[in-house]
């Protein structure tokens, strides 16, 4: 299989060791089709890395009420279960499908043999999972925001600071990024709709443009 088709070459955990140590590691995974809406793991499953090679799938926890919390949309490349593999349990995280996604799957005790065969996975393990965490602090911190507008538009001056343009392209579809900022999806667009008529933001699908960032700062 090509080094472009293994899916460990996508995930940045993997991508900085040679081809040949890839495929070693590839050999190891088990690749699954879901279609949209399907699950792809719950709190009942088993200990597994799950690598996203196609597609799209959000993780989301429930509420006391049975609300769903979108948590974070993992895209190619992406990844969850690493705490899995250390042992921690998961007792709320669910993985489902946001269209038709094709997922690699790393079994624990096979992850395990990797850190004793590449003890630098684990000093790359910590890097990421400390970029995770401040993008978990990130969506806590919009929580505490009162108002939607508020949340709206630190989310956009934050994808503008990592894009470093005016221009961002929303990672997630209005469903998701709705349930991610603590609203609706009907919500958001008023919200938005708002945004571009005061011309402090433009808008074509899920590309922005941010116009004024003086204003949204100001909110």
């Amino acid at each position: 299989m090509a080094k472009d088709h293994m899916c460990v070459s996508l995930v940045p955990l993997f991508n900085h060791l040679d081809e040949t140590d890839q495929r070693v590691i590839h050999m190891l995974v088990t690749h699954h089709i879901k279609e949209k809406g399907e699950l792809i793991f719950t709190p009942t499953s088993a200990d597994q890395l799950v690598i996203v090679a196609r597609g799209s799938l959000k993780v989301y926890q429930l509420s006391a009420n049975g609300k769903e919390q979108v948590l974070r949309v993992i895209e190619p490349g992406g990844y969850e279960g690493e705490k899995q593999l250390f042992g921690v349990r998961n007792e709320l995280l669910f993985g489902e499908a946001l269209e038709k996604t094709e997922v690699c799957v790393l079994k624990q005790r096979d992850f395990t043999q990797l850190l004793l065969d590449y003890p630098q996975l684990s000093l790359k393990l910590l890097e990421i999972n400390a970029q995770k965490m401040l993008k978990v602090e990130q969506q806590a911190r919009f929580l505490m925001m009162e108002k939607v507008d508020e949340r709206l538009a630190t989310y956009l001056l934050d994808l503008a600071k990592v894009a470093e343009s005016d221009q961002v392209v929303l990672p997630m579809k209005m469903k998701e990024l709705a349930l991610f900022l603590g609203t609706t999806p009907e919500t958001l667009s008023r919200k938005l709709k708002r945004f571009e008529e005061k011309l402090w933001i433009r808008r074509n699908k899920r590309t922005v443009w941010l116009l004024d960032q003086d204003q949204l700062a100001d909110l």
